[in-house]
């Protein structure tokens, strides 16, 4: 792996190690602007995931203005998220 994140490489390798073809099968459920970046340079679905103790009050926006698909603040939320 050359890069971390922003840099796809993360994923795109992850998605190798486990034989899964990205980029359109993959999910990559994040929390932070970096990782969501990274995910759709991979061309992967990002969700974006706003229950850490550390997101403060505008998260969600951020995430979702990096490419995020969706933002759950619960991971009992993603199931459901999946779904769609």
């Amino acid at each position: 792996m050359a890069l971390g994140k922003p840099a796809p490489d993360l994923f795109l390798y992850a998605a190798a190690r486990m034989g899964v073809p990205p980029p359109g099968d993959c999910v990559v459920v994040e929390d932070s602007v970096a990782g969501v970046t990274a995910a759709v340079a991979a061309g992967m679905t990002a969700i974006g995931f706003t229950g850490g103790s550390h997101c403060r009050p505008g998260h969600r926006d951020r995430l979702i203005a990096h490419g995020a698909a969706l933002v759950i603040e619960r991971m009992e939320e993603l199931s459901p998220a999946l779904m769609r």
